[in-house]
């Protein structure tokens, strides 16, 4: 029976990628990748000559049951990439994951880079306990969440694009109220990482005079 390794990617610089990660990469069958045109220039970057299919959240219905066979009838060992980051954060992966833990695949997931550890870490907000919510819905269901999450007393993560980042922040400013303190971090560990401490309507006022550029986490303080 085979392996799948869930292999986390660089969100940033390639250098944080680990040695496990490339070797495993290296000896792997074949790579699931969200986007095997992202992918291929990480494994191009480390010389890794391996066949990469496409699994993302548009085909991972359609293909989950037939991969896991596939895993489950053979001695093939499958590294599960995404874009960047860990798989199955906010990314494809979590289908694939429980399928083969369904059916008694051995899965095996390597420690290494996601966005929010390092955010909230440096954010300066409390960390020994949190809340990760990733991506708020879009439209259906937003207020409805916000509204769960205005008395949470831990620390709140959320991703969020640059396109929605000052609606956002000005959603949480007018339901978690103005002056509970928060951060945005964007593009880690790339060359214009920034950290942006302060109360929400600092970060409204920020991020209205300054067009926000790059993938964003936004961190709330909790509840006092």
């Amino acid at each position: 029976m085979g392996i799948l390794y869930v292999v986390p990617t660089p969100v940033g610089n390639l250098e944080d990628i680990t040695m496990r990660a490339i070797r495993i990469l290296r000896e792997a069958d074949f790579v699931l990748a969200e986007d095997t045109r992202t992918s291929g220039k990480l494994l191009k970057h480390f010389d890794i000559q391996v066949p990469m299919y496409s699994h993302h959240k548009f085909n991972e219905h359609q293909t989950v049951a037939s991969l896991v066979e596939r895993i489950r009838n053979s001695e093939h060992h499958v590294a599960l990439v995404s874009d960047a980051g860990t798989p199955a954060i906010s990314d494809p992966g979590f289908l694939l994951v429980r399928e083969c833990a369904k059916n008694d695949v051995d899965v095996q997931c390597l420690p290494g880079a996601t966005a929010f550890v390092p955010a909230l870490v440096s954010s300066a907000l409390p960390c020994e306990k949190f809340v990760f919510e990733g991506f708020l819905p879009q439209k259906k269901g937003r207020q409805t969440r916000l509204n769960i999450l205005k008395d949470e007393t831990r620390t709140i993560i959320f991703y969020e694009s640059p396109y929605r980042v000052l609606k956002t922040l000005t959603q949480l400013s007018e339901l978690f109220g103005a002056d509970r303190q928060a951060a945005t971090v964007r593009e880690i560990s790339k060359l214009h990482e920034e950290c942006v401490r302060g109360t929400l309507s600092e970060l409204v006022e920020h991020f209205t005079e300054n067009e926000p550029r790059g993938e964003f986490v936004i961190l709330v303080g909790g509840a006092e």
